[in-house]
């Protein structure tokens, strides 16, 4: 039997607790950094299966680091778990968990054979808080050959055309007073955030088709009668390479201190986590994935045409740093798309339980034709 047939025979076996696995996650969902039962499952199914593995690491409590196999060629292959606030797993962590577990299963007992080291990453906080750059950067994938996983949506795609983004938070302090008796008296944070937005507004015009800004306020006072003291924000600027995002993120800085100025407000912005960089597949890694994910039967849609922009991940900075695949995993069920309530739903259908399954299989098969290509 070659080890492609072995290797879908150990994952099809597997089948059952991989579905279950995605399901459980799917129904306790967690948010960034404290996805304490889905990152102690995904371990324990690894341990179970023969992986040395690390549960808390690289000064991350919910980071896993599972490795099975001595090869000289060093495969990783990254799960995520985190949920969104108040929707779940709108993005379909569960099923990137589960298939990431699936493919490590699927190598395990070929690992030595086919000159393997497979290294299974549980990856935090992708949602914002960039667990996969913090272990980029504390040595994670140090040595490490090639680096995949897969994602879910509402289309097949091979490759993601994730854009880099920075994401912070905004603050304006200013003064309270009485809004009717004393208003003179007071510096109004509120209008601080509305002038920079009003700036943000304008400064689209001058903007590329491949940049996005986009923010939410948090706070803007608390009584109708009261002067707002106090204005908070958080904000996401895009653009499709890093290159690209450093001028428009200055540029949409420049806005929020036209509001500190206009009020008199005192302005404090703070990095809401790591900048993530934009995705860059590696071509050869690619085309043995696309290959092998269309034995199994899926299809790739043309989706050319567009700009390069999209979500974000942090393993797009995994991608500058070694070779590294990210395709998107269709679950049929347009028009719901990730981050909206419908995909949530469409994360645990029958769909998405084969998509865990093909995932797993179509890796894992990559990671065997990585072994044996010069």
């Amino acid at each position: 039997m070659s080890p492609k047939n072995q290797i879908e025979r150990r994952i099809r076996r597997a089948e059952r607790a991989l579905v279950d696995l995605s399901h459980r996650i799917h129904t306790y969902p967690e948010l960034a950094f404290e996805e304490v039962r889905a990152s102690a499952w995904v371990a324990d199914r690894l341990s179970e299966a023969g992986f040395a593995v690390q549960h808390g690491c690289y000064g991350l409590p919910t980071a896993v680091r599972a490795t099975v196999g001595s090869g000289p060629r060093h495969i990783a292959i990254c799960a995520e778990y985190d949920a969104l606030p108040d929707i779940g797993h709108a993005c379909g962590h569960n099923v990137i968990a589960a298939a990431a577990v699936g493919a490590g299963l699927g190598l395990a007992d070929l690992a030595d054979d086919l000159g393997l080291t497979v290294t299974v990453l549980g990856t935090p906080a992708e949602e914002g808080g960039g667990g996969k750059v913090l272990m980029l950067e504390r040595g994670a994938f140090a040595g490490v050959d090639a680096a995949m996983m897969v994602h879910p949506a509402a289309v097949e795609m091979a490759a993601m055309p994730g854009s880099a983004i920075a994401m912070f938070d905004v603050h304006y302090q200013g003064t309270p007073a009485h809004a009717g008796a004393y208003p003179e008296r007071g510096v109004n944070a509120a209008d601080a955030l509305t002038v920079a937005q009003v700036a943000i507004g304008l400064l689209r015009q001058q903007t590329t088709s491949a940049d996005r800004i986009q923010g939410i306020v948090t706070d803007a006072g608390s009584a109708a009668n009261v002067i707002p003291d106090a204005g908070r924000g958080r904000w996401i600027v895009r653009s499709d390479t890093v290159e690209a995002l450093e001028p428009l993120k200055a540029r949409v800085l420049r806005c929020f201190e036209a509001g500190a100025l206009a009020t008199g407000c005192e302005l404090t912005t703070v990095p809401a986590g790591p900048d993530y960089a934009d995705m860059r597949p590696d071509a050869r890694l690619l085309a043995l994935y696309r290959a092998n994910a269309e034995a199994l039967g899926r299809t790739f849609p043309d989706l050319n045409g567009g700009p390069a922009v999209g979500a974000a991940t942090d393993m797009g900075n995994v991608s500058h740093a070694v070779p590294a695949i990210h395709p998107m995993l269709g679950l049929d069920c347009a028009p719901a798309a990730n981050h909206q309530p419908e995909f949530t739903a469409a994360c645990i259908t029958p769909t998405a339980d084969r998509a865990v399954i093909d995932g797993a299989i179509a890796m894992a098969w990559t990671a065997a034709d990585l072994a044996t290509a010069r």
